[in-house]
């Protein structure tokens, strides 16, 4: 018995260490099993997580949604002439006609609308509402001919086309139809729209160094691209003239090529035309006159600045600067140059200023224009009215500074003319233009004595 007892006792370290390593052992398939689960668990989540993100809508990066001031928005001004009521979401881009008959906006609320010039005056006024399917438009241009009109698709990052069919009685706007999209060439945002005056092609510059020039029939041809070399572009125009290409972004100069077609109309090249060479950082936004030859540009620099680009560019000469004064600040902002050449404005945050082009300075300032930061700003072809978008509603200005450009204008080619007929039409324009003026500062200091009253009223109180 006490053999056996003593076998026993030796037996038992024996099968300690045998459970022991058994232990261990399974310890490791347990741990390795959890890892494999983890993994797998891992790879399952990243699996799932690149499906959801193919199935997004490609864009080049998401629009963040604007800054909107609290409360009830309203504007207030003694140059204010009208507001355009009709749109149910924020005004991203407008245009006009080139018969100076229409004004056309698009909105996020995927219409876009046409108005009648004819009543801003009226208390009511007319437009004729086209729906963008299944998109909205964050810019839009009208044809040369005025018989259709393009838009910048946010979605689809490309040109759909509306031609402009019947006449609606009521209005007297022609209603529109949806005619094609075109292809799509990039997955980037569309940052510059436009079609040449003689109509002989189209422009879409994108979020990054490219620009492509299509022709105006059915189909979009792509007649040339442009790289820009410009590490990312912010904005692209064709020149009112119809000859020029504009484009600035992120390096400190504004590129201008100049697009040529032979004598029988076929299209030749897209070739540099000149540079404005000046800023010291990206150069914001940038802005023709009717004729090409001045424009203006703002920078991030914290500065704009106006150019005499009627040049021999054809013969090595370089732009010239004229002008050039500090913004309020370095923060985003854009610029519209009005066709006559006579004024500027430049709009930053949910502020706009007017500029004179002759004595370059700050004529006035419109403050909290839109509840949310300013999107479009323009000129009428008149040079007569500033036309700005930022939420649901358009606001039109007067222009006054305009107004004194074209009546100083206006003497000085009646003391230099010789012809009789022309001078008695100077004189009848300089009295409509005189009265006009008239009119418009009488109107603002009316409005400027009736709130003097009232604030006077007030403090009696």
């Amino acid at each position: 018995m006490a053999d056996n007892v003593a076998e026993e006792s030796a037996g038992l370290p024996a099968l300690a260490v045998t459970a022991a390593v058994g232990a261990v052992v399974l310890l490791l398939v347990l741990l390795c099993g959890v890892g494999q689960g983890k993994g797998q668990q891992e790879e399952e989540k990243t699996e799932e997580k690149n499906s959801k993100v193919k199935k997004q809508p490609r864009k080049a990066k998401p629009k963040p949604a604007p800054k909107q001031r609290p409360g009830t928005h309203t504007f207030s001004h003694t140059l204010l002439s009208t507001s355009l009521k009709g749109h149910s979401g924020r005004v991203m881009g407008l245009d006009f006609s080139n018969n100076a008959k229409y004004l056309a906006t698009c909105a996020e609320d995927r219409t876009v609308r046409i108005w009648s010039l004819k009543d801003w005056k009226d208390k009511e006024h007319k437009s004729v509402q086209v729906n963008v399917e299944l998109d909205h438009a964050t810019s839009v241009k009208f044809s040369p001919d005025n018989r259709a009109f393009i838009v910048a698709l946010y979605n689809g990052n490309t040109i759909r086309v509306f031609r402009i069919g019947r006449k609606d009685e009521g209005t007297g706007i022609h209603v529109s139809a949806l005619e094609q999209d075109f292809p799509q060439k990039s997955i980037k945002d569309i940052v510059g729209l436009g079609i040449s005056s003689n109509g002989k092609f189209m422009m879409t510059a994108f979020a990054d160094t490219s620009i492509y020039v299509w022709n105006t029939k059915p189909g979009g041809e792509v007649l040339a691209t442009i790289d820009t070399h410009q590490m990312e572009n912010y904005h692209a125009a064709v020149s009112p003239c119809g000859r020029f290409i504009g484009c600035s972004g992120f390096t400190p100069d504004v590129k201008v090529w100049e697009v040529s077609f032979t004598k029988g109309g076929e299209f030749n090249q897209v070739s540099r035309a000149f540079e404005l060479k000046g800023h010291s950082s990206g150069v914001y936004s940038f802005d023709f006159n009717v004729d090409s030859s001045r424009m203006v540009s703002v920078s991030k620099d914290g500065t704009w600045r106006l150019w005499d680009t009627n040049i021999e560019y054809q013969k090595g000469q370089e732009a010239s600067l004229l002008s050039k004064g500090d913004l309020h600040s370095s923060a985003h902002c854009m610029v519209a140059m009005a066709p006559n050449g006579s004024s500027f404005a430049i709009a930053q945050g949910y502020d706009i200023s007017l500029y004179s082009t002759e004595s370059g300075q700050e004529e006035e300032k419109f403050t909290d224009v839109h509840a949310e930061p300013v999107t479009a700003v323009a000129f009428d072809l008149g040079s007569k009215y500033l036309v700005s978008a930022g939420d649901k509603h358009v606001r039109v200005l007067h222009n006054t500074v305009g107004y004194r450009a074209l009546l100083h204008d206006l003497q000085h080619k009646l003391k230099t003319t010789q012809s009789t007929a022309y001078k008695e039409r100077l004189k009848e324009q300089i009295k409509e233009t005189e009265d006009a003026l008239k009119s418009i500062v009488g109107e603002e200091k009316g409005e400027k004595d009736k709130k003097d009253k009232e604030n006077s009223k007030k403090k009696g109180k």
